[in-house]
């Protein structure tokens, strides 16, 4: 890689840093305000959001030191909409992976033929984001809904 190669991709992995400690800021917050009879599997899957997201935003600031740079103290926006039905905190999280993920891919782009160690983070990330955006979208279906959620 280039020394500009390096800085356009220190660059994005600060923004995925941020955007993943948005994540455990969000998800942590979605956590202490689900109520009902549901609530306890629901704080357990919030809670274990957070846990993942933290620990992409340490794999993704390693990268960042790996590379020659400084991770950033920034975190990503955080928007509260004071909206704490568990469907519209499942819409706010199915819309801030699919900001995440774009990431991922702007950084597999910008990886791509210049660093295999880039390439295969990224590509593992959209994986795991992938599957996560996938197990939102079946949470915000009706049950029996085959059809994905296009809300």
């Amino acid at each position: 890689m280039t020394e500009h190669d390096k800085k356009a991709a220190i660059a994005i992995l600060n923004r995925i840093m941020e955007a993943e400690l948005a994540g455990v800021v969000r998800y942590t917050h979605y956590s202490l305000m689900v109520y009902g009879y549901n609530r306890i599997p629901i704080v357990s899957w919030l809670e274990g959001n957070a846990l993942e997201g933290l620990t992409h935003a340490r794999k993704a600031g390693e990268l960042v030191t790996l590379l020659g740079g400084h991770p950033s103290l920034q975190i990503g926006q955080l928007l509260e909409t004071a909206k704490h039905d568990i469907g519209d905190i499942l819409r706010e999280s199915l819309e801030h992976e699919k900001l995440t993920l774009g990431l991922y891919y702007e950084l597999l782009k910008e990886a791509s033929d210049k660093s295999v160690l880039l390439e295969e983070y990224a590509r593992e990330m959209i994986m795991l984001e992938e599957q996560h955006l996938d197990e939102v979208n079946k949470m915000l279906r009706k049950p029996g809904d085959v059809e994905a959620f296009n809300g």
